[in-house]
């Protein structure tokens, strides 16, 4: 599953595939952007192969970007245990190094039973993500946190639905 994780994000995120040529490590200028990407939820490798997690966390999220550093997103997936989480959050991704850009996601998740019994608690998750003109990637890696939070590196394929400015990047 590592592997293939893997694959998929070099074949899709590969600089070639982005036809864009930038330097090894920049901060990124926040410039004004008004664009909207959907996702189907994500695939996951879990740290913890012996407990039956589920890696196939489908659903329907939504990201509006209204910055090059900042976005929104919110969206509902089936969870590592097979329950539904609501999630809410800030993407920042001020630093870019070579065509990836990397920061975290701060917000909100509900829906693990051992977690407040299901209900909503704060999450904040390193990312590392990649946009072409249509089809992005967002990279997860979620912190193991003692039986509350089961690690992982997550997956979220997104598209590209709308967009008022053409980007210029």
């Amino acid at each position: 599953m590592t592997r293939f994780l893997f694959l998929v994000f070099l074949i899709f995120l590969s600089k070639s595939s982005f036809g864009q040529t930038t330097a090894l490590f920049e901060i990124i200028d926040s410039k004004s952007r008004n664009e909207l990407w959907l996702n189907p939820g994500m695939i996951s490798y879990h740290f913890d192969k012996d407990n039956g997690y589920n890696n196939k966390n489908l659903g329907f999220g939504a990201e509006y970007v209204f910055s090059s550093v900042a976005s929104v997103t919110g969206g509902r997936f089936k969870n590592s245990d097979r329950e539904y989480s609501n999630y809410f959050g800030i993407y920042y991704h001020p630093v870019k190094i070579s065509f990836l850009k990397v920061g975290f996601v701060a917000g909100g998740l509900s829906g693990y039973p051992a977690t407040n019994n299901g209900g909503w608690f704060p999450a904040l998750i390193p990312t590392i993500s990649a946009e072409s003109r249509r089809i992005g990637a967002n990279l997860l890696l979620i912190p193991s946190v003692g039986d509350k939070v089961h690690g992982a590196i997550s997956l979220q394929l997104k598209f590209k639905i709308w967009e008022t400015d053409p980007r210029t990047d």
